[in-house]
């Protein structure tokens, strides 16, 4: 599949593994544009953080939710900072492991543990949908959120069980630096410069539209993706598009909805064409 994609000028939205998908893009000859929805930071107040991986480690939890894999680098890197990486990591390598999609079993991987189940819609509902299948009853549950979702319908869902619920968010998102870097990709879109958008996640297709209508841009928005072919990771992505009134013209097939399998419809779909984005600058 090398160089199948030579010569063709994707633009990504992925903020949590930017460098990986750039990566495997730039493997099959791609130029990529890099445009992250947001800035990730450490939550800017380190003592719940703290104090929660403190009572991971003494007090122990059955079970452990990851939502997302930068949550779990995250807590990693808090616990590396405090001396207890190790405690942490034995700890979480006693509890039963659930996991929103792979991306938190690729983090739990980086340090030698494996998730137990993994969720095969990586949404919250998904999640809920997931522990609803076990028995959660008298159990203490860690639950890793992340940020801009309520999670309060998840939070009761495991409550309603008879479980006990410790939640922690060990990051924020710095939406307003990269505004600029949206309306910009926006604009090279809109000239015809772009020969596909890749989209990983439902909150990019949200983020999009919510930055062109805050910045009187979003007919211009719609041009763009109209002349250019929209790549969706899987059937959440392509919902969240047709709710907006858009569509994916790109996806994975069999039920592989990951960064691999996408490249790989990419490739198959893009190179039957001249890239467009070569042919405007010519």
């Amino acid at each position: 599949m090398a160089d199948r994609l030579n010569g063709y000028r994707i633009l990504i939205l992925e903020t949590r593994e930017e460098a990986q998908f750039s990566r495997l893009l730039v493997e099959q000859g791609a130029e990529v544009l890099q445009c992250p929805m947001f800035a990730i930071h450490d939550a800017p107040d380190p003592a719940p953080v703290e104090a929660w991986l403190t009572r991971f480690i003494d007090k122990r939890c059955d079970d452990l939710v990851l939502m997302t894999g930068e949550g779990l680098r995250r807590l990693l890197k808090v616990a590396r900072r405090m001396g207890a990486e190790q405690a942490f990591i034995a700890a979480a390598g006693r509890a039963r492991k659930f996991a929103r999609g792979p991306k938190p079993g690729r983090a739990l991987r980086e340090i030698g543990l494996e998730p137990q189940v993994t969720t095969e819609k990586p949404t919250s509902e998904g999640v809920a949908e997931m522990l609803s299948r076990v028995d959660l009853k008298g159990h203490r549950v860690g639950l890793q959120l992340y940020p801009d979702r309520n999670h309060s319908v998840l939070i009761g869902a495991i409550v309603a069980q008879g479980a006990e619920v410790d939640t922690v968010l060990p990051y924020v998102y710095d939406a307003q630096a990269a505004d600029a870097n949206i309306i910009t990709a926006i604009d090279e879109m809109a000239q015809g410069r772009i020969d596909a958008i890749a989209l990983t996640s439902s909150g990019q297709v949200r983020r999009l539209v919510e930055v062109a209508r805050a910045h009187g841009c979003e007919a211009r928005l719609r041009e763009g993706l109209a002349r250019t072919p929209i790549a969706s990771v899987g059937p959440v992505v392509s919902d969240e598009l047709k709710s907006h009134g858009l569509r994916a013209d790109i996806m994975p097939a069999h039920d592989a909805f990951f960064m691999k399998p996408l490249i790989a419809a990419m490739s198959a779909s893009l190179s039957k064409a001249a890239p467009r984005a070569t042919v405007s600058s010519s």
